[in-house]
């Protein structure tokens, strides 16, 4: 074993063998740069650069990552998004002593040197063999910046990590080279800048403006003498010096950055004292990070833009690129999220449910023709203490998008689609079919998009016994009555329904294709309340349908415009069409199941629905300038039947579209509508078939049949509206269920 000294430190003859091997280490370093570039291939080890004519880029203009800030369509901030908490700032923007102490105390010869201080190399290899360790480094300020810059590039990728900062002959050699070059490209100014940007100082805080603003929440121009010798000492050791958790550290490096000023004629000796007997004066500034932070409840909405940025080939084309795009920021994001439109969504998803109860409920807004989303709301706030009821699944969206993994049964909120479809097949809205309050339907009148048709009967059967007679499809729709639909879509035909679905946006949550069967008419398929609002979007522009939108504009950190995802318009039905669907809907806020919903100052339309043992209830419905739909249900891995329930503290013997959802809807569209303009729908005419209906019997009028009540027997009706033979269609709770309630 080597012997040491009695203290503890080396021999004299580890010394000098210590010295010889730095020496020697040193003088090949030196060797490396000084040979032409021919020679130093032969001597550096791979990795290093093949000559001086080839700095890479990032090392003039570093991509540094930076906060990016996102805005409602109004300009106002909603949130501020991170992966590395940094403000890039002109120099001119940081103060004259924060440049001062940061050079004094890294590198005080800065203006002195070239891009390799010779002198200070000697120094240091003296110092080290002197104090038996490496008590002081050599790096020159250009030196360390260009190790941070790949130190930046790196990211959080700690294999990446791990070789931008190896203590290797070929990463110093190559590190020296980039410096020089460095040096005579950018200059002195520039390198200090960077370097100033580009530098952690603990907290989370990059670059000086984050942690002027971390620490002493001024901007980095206003950093006084001692804050700025403060904050030039975290640079050795941002964890040792951290003022948060150790001001007496903290204080001590402030003193010797303040010294150092002093000895090298920064500062006097006077000003140094005065300011070495100042306290720290700290106002920290807690970091806010991520759609958590986001402003009116809007976190839903922020993070499905964070999901747009990630997942949308217009941002990127790989995974990596996209989340190369997100993560290094300087985004300014201009969203397509109304203000008073998310504050309206806010209110009416929390006015009937609670964040406390079983069930939830989503508000999501899209503005027909131009699929702009206006707002996101739930009950349950956005965030990851489930102590408080928080939440990050978006329910309102696809899975894809940060949503539920299959979406939900929509019930009769399908039905204006198979009329569509209907329709555009030349099926008069006076069209009437006779049925008794439930029928069975052979499958094999239907035809799926494969020519293929179904085997066996399907059970279909309405809300209520005293539902038999004779309809048309205006009041079929107003009543939702399932027995009609069933012979409707038939009449139609399935594939002619499917196609009309895709047409106008409806899409199951899991993003997998829709199953053609004859349930689907019914709302048997899953969907999303996103959807369904694009979806009814369409009846209100008339027949034309847009993908939905959250973002208008985005520019990078140069104020330059990325170019960003268009909704794309296309008719899926004809206006005529859309028009009578707009007209018939308009009977189901009026007097259907829908008159708890309905607006009265202008037009309005809608259509209520739930599915089966009222797992989930839907209102959706719209303006000419707006659509809105609403879904309550539950929002965890087991469905709850919504009977005998208590819900925003009111009890329901059973929850239906219009008297739960329904309200909800009212609420959201009077807010978001409040002082705008009130078009109207397009006049038509609505042909109507001569009907023949038994009278209504232990029902209140004045709700629908949708509304909660009590069947002849005084129970609550155990399937509201449809059975399906076991594994017909599946569901998002495990198969076996389908739409069927109003």
């Amino acid at each position: 074993m080597p012997k040491k000294r009695s203290g503890g430190g080396l021999t004299t003859t580890q010394q000098a063998a210590k010295f010889l091997g730095v020496a020697a280490l040193s003088g090949a370093v030196l060797a490396g740069i000084a040979l032409p570039a021919a020679g130093a291939l032969g001597l550096a080890a791979k990795g290093t650069v093949e000559g001086f004519d080839e700095i890479p880029s990032n090392l003039k203009t570093p991509p540094l990552s930076q906060r990016t800030t996102i805005l409602d369509n109004e300009g106002d901030m909603i949130a501020t998004v991170y992966s590395r908490d940094r403000t890039v700032v002109p120099l001119k923007d940081i103060s004259p002593y924060m440049q001062d102490a940061i050079v004094a105390i890294e590198d005080s010869r800065f203006y002195e040197h070239g891009a390799v201080d010779l002198k200070g190399i000697l120094r240091a290899m003296n110092r080290n063999v002197q104090e038996g360790g490496a008590a002081q480094g050599a790096s020159t300020l250009t030196q360390q910046y260009v190790k941070n810059v790949f130190v930046e590039e790196a990211g959080d990728d700690p294999d990446k990590v791990a070789e931008a900062t190896q203590q290797t002959l070929g990463r110093k050699v190559r590190e020296l080279k980039y410096a020089i070059q460095v040096e005579e490209e950018l200059g002195k100014k520039k390198i200090l800048e960077n370097y100033l940007n580009i530098t952690f100082f603990g907290q989370q805080a990059y670059g000086i403006e984050a942690a002027s603003q971390r620490y002493f929440s001024k901007h980095a121009k206003d950093l006084t003498l001692e804050e700025a010798a403060m904050l030039a000492g975290l640079v050795q050791s941002p964890t040792r010096y951290d003022p948060v958790n150790d001001s007496q550290e903290a204080t001590k490096r402030r003193n010797t950055v303040l010294q150092r000023m002093a000895a090298v004629g920064n500062i006097s000796q006077d000003e140094a004292d005065k300011a070495i007997a100042a306290p720290l004066k700290l106002k920290v500034k807690q970091p806010k990070n991520g759609c958590i932070t986001a402003v009116e409840g809007s976190g839903f909405f922020c993070d499905y833009v964070r999901k747009t940025i990630l997942t949308d080939p217009a941002f990127g084309k790989t995974d990596e690129e996209r989340t190369k795009l997100w993560n290094l920021g300087g985004l300014t994001i201009r969203t397509t999220l109304s203000p008073r439109a998310q504050e309206a969504a806010n209110e009416a998803s929390t006015l009937k449910v609670n964040k406390t109860d079983k069930i939830a409920a989503s508000v999501v807004q899209v503005q027909p023709g131009t699929g702009k989303i206006l707002s996101m709301g739930q009950s349950r706030p956005y965030g990851l203490d489930q102590k408080k009821h928080e939440t990050v699944l978006n329910l309102a969206v696809s899975n894809k998008m940060g949503g539920s993994t299959y979406g939900f049964q929509v019930g009769s909120t399908f039905k204006p689609i198979t009329a569509a479809a209907a329709l555009e097949k030349g099926v008069s809205p006076a069209q009437t079919f006779s049925t008794d309050w439930k029928m069975s339907v052979p499958k094999n009148k239907y035809t799926n998009c494969s020519g293929a048709q179904g085997g066996g009967d399907w059970s279909v059967q309405n809300e209520l016994e005293e539902e038999k007679g004779t309809w048309d499809m205006t009041s079929a729709l107003g009543k939702s009555i399932n027995t009609y639909f069933a012979l409707l879509e038939q009449k139609a035909g399935l594939c002619e329904t499917v196609t009309m679905a895709k047409k106008v946006g409806y899409e199951r949550g899991d993003s997998k294709q829709l199953v053609e069967e004859p349930a689907i008419t019914l709302g048997s398929e899953v969907s999303t309340p996103l959807s369904m609002a694009a979806t009814y979007a369409a009846f209100a522009n008339r027949g034309t349908y847009c993908t939905p939108i959250a973002i208008q504009s985005i520019k990078d950190a140069n104020g330059k415009k990325v170019p960003v995802p268009k909704s794309t318009c296309t008719s899926a039905m004809s206006e005529k069409t859309a028009d009578t669907i707009n007209a018939m809907l308009k009977g189901v806020v009026e007097d259907g199941t829908g008159t708890l919903a309905g607006l009265s100052d202008r037009d309005n339309a809608g259509k209520t629905g739930t599915t089966e043992e009222r797992r989930d209830a839907w209102f959706v419905g719209y303006t000419p300038n707006l659509s809105t739909a609403v879904w309550v249900g539950s929002d965890g891995a087991k469905k709850v039947p919504m009977y005998n329930i208590t819900i925003g503290g009111q009890y329901y013997d059973k929850v239906c579209g219009g008297c739960l959802p329904g309200p909800i809807w009212r609420t959201a569209m009077t807010g978001a509508l409040e002082a705008s303009e009130t078009p109207s729908f397009n006049p038509v005419v609505l042909p109507r078939g001569k009907e023949k209906k038994e009278e209504e019997k232990g029902r209140d009028k004045g709700r629908g049949n949708e509304n909660g009540g009590a069947g002849d027997d005084g129970k609550p009706d155990p399937i509201g509206g449809i059975t399906f033979p076991p594994g017909v269609i599946g569901g998002n709770d495990g198969g076996g269920r389908g739409g069927n309630g109003p």
